[in-house]
């Protein structure tokens, strides 16, 4: 199964990236991840089912250890593994 996560971590400053929206990117570019996609204001990332739901929840554990007192998070099967 492939999966999509959208997520954002909060709380916003426009000035500076928070710490804990920088290690939240840093998990998904480090994950084995495909399309990953991140913004000012949301991040998206597919891959294999396995590998989106253990960046999760490092991306869940981190952030929240860096400061989130939010974090927004959307995640959709998008199709199956090709093998």
């Amino acid at each position: 199964m492939r999966l999509r996560v959208e997520f954002t971590t909060e709380p916003f400053d426009l000035d500076e990236a928070p710490a804990h929206a920088v290690v939240a990117r840093e998990v998904i570019q480090a994950a084995d991840l495909d399309a990953v996609d991140v913004g000012p204001f949301g991040n998206t990332a597919e891959g294999r089912a396995d590998e989106v739901l253990g960046a999760v929840d490092s991306l869940l554990r981190q952030a929240l250890d860096s400061g989130a007192t939010r974090v927004s998070l959307q995640v959709n099967v998008v199709g199956e593994d090709s093998q």
